[in-house]
């Protein structure tokens, strides 16, 4: 919020934040940022949630602190309501009524939800993105303008051995697939 000027340092700054899906509003929420004081900093934000056609008012106080990184200026945090600790985003996921910590709502990371079996192809559709190339299995890979013939080689290289682990993989779900149907392949 300090990046983008909806809170200043030394200031008490009231505003609203809304945003679409689409070209419908989907949602707007008031906040007031209280930064006169450093060290008793706040972030109050206020909104409105409607379920069945009830409408519930909520307000949540946030506590704001700092640190002081060693190449120079403030890194502000905000602290979540539920464990107070440090964190640099609070979520509220659906049917949630506060915001709160990635932690305290277990709210665990891409990466974390991919099963061992679809990491190869994680990995792949990574390097695909990475150089700009259609993500797929059988997509392949285009050397972007201005990279180094051996870069592109070294990507190429990870690119077989990626190919040939999704290969296995999709091989061994195969047969998972046939043994649980009896089937021989």
């Amino acid at each position: 919020m300090l990046r983008t000027g909806y809170a200043e340092i030394g200031r008490h700054v009231t505003g609203n934040l809304s945003w679409s899906r689409g070209d419908q509003p989907a949602g707007r929420i008031g906040y007031t940022c209280d930064i006169i004081d450093p060290d008793a900093a706040t972030l109050v934000l206020h909104y409105t949630i409607t379920e069945s056609s009830e409408k519930r008012e909520y307000t949540q106080r946030i506590r704001l602190s700092y640190t002081q990184p060693n190449y120079g200026g403030k890194r502000w945090w905000m602290h979540c309501p539920v464990t107070g600790a440090r964190v640099g985003k609070l979520y509220m996921p659906q049917g949630a009524e506060t915001f709160a910590s990635r932690t305290a709502w277990r709210i665990g990371y891409q990466s974390q939800r991919v099963s061992a079996q679809d990491a190869a192809f994680e990995r792949l559709f990574r390097l695909q993105r990475r150089l700009g190339c259609a993500q797929g299995w059988g997509n392949g890979i285009t050397r972007p303008k201005g990279m180094h013939r051996r870069t592109f080689d070294r990507h190429c290289e990870r690119y077989w051995q990626l190919d040939d682990e999704c290969g296995r993989e999709t091989l061994l779900f195969l047969g998972r697939i046939g043994a649980s149907l009896n089937l021989e392949i």
